[in-house]
């Protein structure tokens, strides 16, 4: 007997705009799949004028903010996906 491996594959791309004049960085994280989810999160962050201007901290806290905010899209989107399926409410935790 044999075992059938099914294998997807999923895409991320990030997108990152620094406003500088803002003090604020902006990030974009959409989520491509091979059907119809296509989900995109958001995230930003906001540097205090007194901070020092590093725009590697702006660029990892708004991309992480970003994916936080895609996983709690998909999450949602799944839990819709069963409760279509089931009838019944669904609560997930992530």
């Amino acid at each position: 007997m044999t075992t059938r491996i099914t294998s997807r594959r999923w895409r991320v791309d990030i997108f990152v705009d620094e406003h500088e004049d803002e003090r604020t960085t902006h990030a974009e994280a959409r989520l491509h799949t091979n059907d119809k989810t296509h989900l995109i999160g958001r995230g930003a962050a906001h540097r205090s004028p007194a901070d020092t201007a590093i725009a590697e901290i702006g660029d990892e806290l708004a991309v992480a903010r970003a994916l936080s905010d895609l996983a709690h899209k998909l999450l949602h989107a799944a839990a819709s996906d069963i409760e279509a399926i089931t009838h019944d409410h669904v609560r997930l935790h992530s």
